[in-house]
């Protein structure tokens, strides 16, 4: 097995440990940087990178982007319900989902790249 291989899956896990930290850790992940609409552009990057990764190690489309989407709705209903210190907000599941999408786009990219033989603009 080449070690390309598990580069990707160190990164899938990697990416779905922070992106679990990020949206169930009981205070608020990450430091206040003062910039609005910063932690949207978080949401977007770690659904992102989890769909991906996801994708490019060979995780099964339907289950992966379903847990996603899951994970993106469910995740603010435990924010606001279960979670004191945090606030469930539409606006980050929006990102969340978006950032899906886009991973999903990405990955799809160059799983079929790599299926038909065509070298990814992305290099991967």
């Amino acid at each position: 097995m080449k070690s390309s291989v598990w580069v990707w899956r160190v990164a899938f896990v990697a990416a779905c440990a922070l992106q679990l930290y990020g949206v169930y850790s009981p205070e608020e992940a990450g430091p206040s940087t003062g910039i609005p609409g910063i932690d949207k552009v978080a949401h977007f990057c770690l659904f992102a990178a989890v769909a991906f990764t996801g994708l490019k190690v060979g995780v099964p489309a339907r289950w992966l982007l379903g847990a996603l989407v899951l994970n993106a709705i469910g995740s603010e209903f435990v924010q606001h319900y279960l979670l004191p210190h945090r606030d469930g907000d539409p606006y980050d599941a929006l990102a969340d989902l978006i950032g899906v999408a886009a991973g999903a786009w990405a990955g799809f990219r160059v799983v079929r790249g790599r299926r038909t033989g065509e070298h990814d603009m992305m290099g991967v």
